[in-house]
């Protein structure tokens, strides 16, 4: 789904947007979009019965439309750029994303993966891992084929995220 958002915004603002692990998407220094996901899976067999996706995408709010303590995490595609977005034309640049990649996934979800990668700006970097009430620091260092995110600790061990806050808000600008 982030990749489809990002290839939305690239076709219908010309804006290159980035992932931040797992399901924000950042543009410049701000996070211009946040994807939330329900899914239920079959009892017995454990198929997968259907997956809900909620995707905000700010378009066009100004940084003083948000809160004082989110203007330096929040941001819109026209506070980054300058550019009012269309949103009929985004959302509709969005529902033909979601369909290619819907279609595209059953035949082969590594196109998927590969973009997802490339567009990651979590790994290469160092990060808080906050889990449990706990704060540990991290480096990110990939993203596994399960689509987890592979960190290494100062200690060398090394582990696979599938779930939690992954922060790199403070470090290198992302939030």
């Amino acid at each position: 789904t982030a990749v489809a958002v990002c290839r939305a915004l690239e076709d219908a603002c010309g804006v290159r947007a980035g992932i931040k692990w797992t399901n924000d998407i950042v543009l410049g220094t701000h996070k211009i979009c946040g994807i939330l996901t329900e899914m239920s899976v079959e009892g017995e067999s454990g198929a997968l019965e259907y997956v809900v996706a909620g995707i905000g995408v700010n378009a066009n709010n100004a940084p003083e439309d948000f809160p004082p303590e989110l203007r330096q995490i929040a941001g819109s595609v026209f506070s980054e750029t300058g550019v009012r977005v269309d949103r009929g034309k985004l959302a509709a640049a969005l529902v033909r994303a979601m369909d290619e990649m819907y279609a595209a996934w059953q035949r082969d979800h590594r196109v998927y993966l590969e973009a997802y990668r490339a567009r990651c700006v979590t790994t290469g970097r160092e990060v808080r891992l906050l889990r449990d009430g706990r704060e540990r620091r991290a480096y990110a260092e990939a993203v596994t084929d399960d689509f987890g995110l592979l960190v290494r600790y100062d200690d060398g061990t090394r582990e696979e995220i599938t779930s939690g806050e992954v922060s790199v808000r403070g470090l290198f600008g992302y939030a």
